[in-house]
């Protein structure tokens, strides 16, 4: 199914729709899966506006210091099915403007880097570009969540540029080294596998393990630091 023919679908079976007579209510209705896809190009080319920000940025990194600070750059946008399950579960109106209102995580970005210092740099730097604004920052590295998860948390609203007018949209960033990622993802795979039940103890092994591979994050830290003779 196409997303066209998704929203389509999604629209014309609303429970308010199904009971709706009057026609022009439910022509409304219809025609806001083009206000949808609109809404999804929106937060689509904000991504594209930060993946190429921080591209450049590893770059410059590249030639000042012969090393690139990024080891990887993932983007993800949120389905218009999640989009909307959202907002019903919210009980919002499903309009793009309720979403543009109340959703800050439509866009996001994933940036693994190298050394722990790399992230705080991106991180500044992100935060120093004029036209970023910076909504909501949280630093999970200094303190990690109950779970031992570590990351660098940002959520910044960006500039986009369309043909007849400019448009800002957040946009969710997480940052973390390889290590942080790693167990992230594997965290993420054992607590949603279906079969799953994490018990106390494997928890408790969970968090082990995120403080071994954190020890570990800060040795490779030092040891870089070492051999490049830095502070």
């Amino acid at each position: 199914m196409s997303e066209k023919e998704f929203y389509i679908e999604t629209f014309e079976n609303l429970p308010a729709l199904a009971s709706a007579n009057n026609e022009s209510m439910r022509e409304q209705f219809a025609r806001t899966f083009y206000d949808f896809l609109q809404l999804s190009h929106l937060y689509d080319s904000a991504i594209e506006v930060v993946k190429t920000y921080l591209n450049i940025l590893d770059s410059e990194f590249s030639v000042k210091f012969q090393r690139n600070p990024i080891h990887n750059i993932e983007s993800r946008l949120k389905s218009p099915q999640s989009i909307i399950g959202k907002l019903q579960k919210k009980n919002l109106p499903l309009t793009p403007d309720a979403a543009r209102r109340n959703l800050l995580d439509i866009a996001g970005i994933r940036v693994t880097c190298c050394y722990i210092s790399d992230i705080y740099a991106i991180a500044e730097m992100l935060s120093n570009r004029d036209d970023f604004v910076i909504i909501k920052q949280k630093d999970y590295i200094k303190t990690p969540k109950q779970s031992g998860y570590r990351s660098y948390h940002m959520i910044v609203s960006v500039p986009v540029y369309m043909s007849q007018q400019k448009s800002y949209a957040p946009v969710e960033i997480q940052i973390r080294t390889i290590a942080m990622d790693f167990w992230a993802s594997l965290e993420h795979q054992l607590k949603y596998k279906p079969s799953a039940a994490i018990t106390p103890e494997i928890s408790e092994q969970l968090k082990q393990c995120a403080e071994r591979i954190a020890e570990t994050d800060l040795q490779m830290q030092k040891i870089f630091m070492e051999i490049n003779d830095l502070e």
